[in-house]
């Protein structure tokens, strides 16, 4: 059977692919036997640090750079990435002596990065290298020297940092995780540091940051009729309304699903109570209770809103689906 052009084509391209991935893979596996004491020694070194750990990194080593000081800050070790041009050009006062540095070079002889050590060594900083060569000028002068080197780059012309810079994402991964583990951070403080993202959003927002309140909240009175319930819910637009008693108490609830199978019924709208044809019990929620679990509860029980209230059942505010929507927490 003749092959077409263009299945050569993929087939070539394909195995280009599993080639590359192939060689990354080997590369990360190799870091398994350097998870060593040396590891265990910078661990120690951004654990003790009373300040920040400071990440350079040149090139493709500075882009790596910028991802591990982004993942270090966002789990619970403060870090920041500074460029090593820019450091000997005014940048190197943003490092302090009670700062840890960690550099990036996959040679160790990166030019910018050796210009600024005297520097470095002169604020009694601990200088952490994480390179590819352990003979080389930055692995020698380090406190602590973390191997990354590739047996080789998955680019064919063996020029282009492929592996190389993908063992050392990982391996600042791995310090990340492992510093995470032992500063015991958890899911509430990762939360705490990304307030704009989804788990932020569904671990820190709570009912009293979404529900509406006072004038906002549908309610109706037990002695109202079903028609003076329905202009309470479409003057407040929320697809329900409690009904509450004197003292503000809740009762139950009319929303559209209880009108729906009203209308099913022979009744006159303007002489039946709301009381006859509400839901109760009804689901309420508490104000301090998270976001999330208010939706939750919508989910199980299918319904679109949810009222808010006070330990005693007192109405306090009110909550529905597009709430919810609108704060990004489903």
């Amino acid at each position: 059977m003749s092959t077409t052009p263009e299945h050569t084509l993929f087939s070539s391209l394909q195995q280009l692919a599993l080639a590359v991935i192939d060689t990354e893979l080997a590369a990360v596996a190799a870091l398994k036997t350097r998870i060593d004491a040396h590891f265990v020694t910078a661990c120690q070194r951004m654990l003790a640090c009373e300040g920040r750990v400071v990440v350079l990194g040149m090139g493709k080593s500075g882009h790596i750079g910028g991802k591990i000081a982004a993942t270090l800050a966002s789990t619970g070790t403060p870090a920041f990435f500074v460029h090593p041009g820019e450091a000997s050009h005014g940048d190197l006062g943003m490092i302090t002596s009670k700062d840890v540095v960690l550099a990036l070079s996959n040679s160790g002889e990166t030019e910018e990065i050796l210009t600024i050590l005297p520097l470095i060594r002169r604020l009694h900083v601990p200088l952490i290298a994480m390179t590819g060569n352990p003979h080389s000028t930055l692995a020698q002068q380090a406190e602590v020297h973390l191997d990354v080197s590739v047996a080789r780059e998955a680019c064919p012309l063996g020029l282009a940092p492929t592996a190389s810079t993908t063992t050392a994402l990982v391996m600042g991964d791995a310090l990340a995780i492992a510093l995470l583990e032992q500063r015991g951070f958890s899911a509430e403080d990762f939360a705490r540091s990304h307030p704009g993202g989804r788990l932020g959003k569904r671990l820190l927002l709570r009912v009293q940051d979404l529900m509406h309140r006072d004038p906002h909240v549908p309610k109706v009175s037990h002695h109202v009729t079903l028609a003076q319930a329905l202009t309470e819910m479409s003057a407040k637009g929320l697809g329900m309304t409690a009904i509450v008693d004197a003292e503000q108490h809740v009762l139950g609830v009319f929303t559209d699903g209880d009108l729906r199978r009203a209308l099913d019924k022979p009744l006159d709208i303007h002489a039946v109570r709301v009381t006859e044809v509400m839901t109760c019990p009804c689901k309420t929620i508490a104000a301090d209770a998270l976001a999330v679990d208010a939706l939750s509860v919508m989910e199980r029980h299918k319904i679109n809103g949810l009222l808010v209230t006070e330990p005693n059942n007192r109405l306090i505010g009110a909550l529905n689906m597009h709430d919810l929507l609108r704060a990004g927490v489903v």
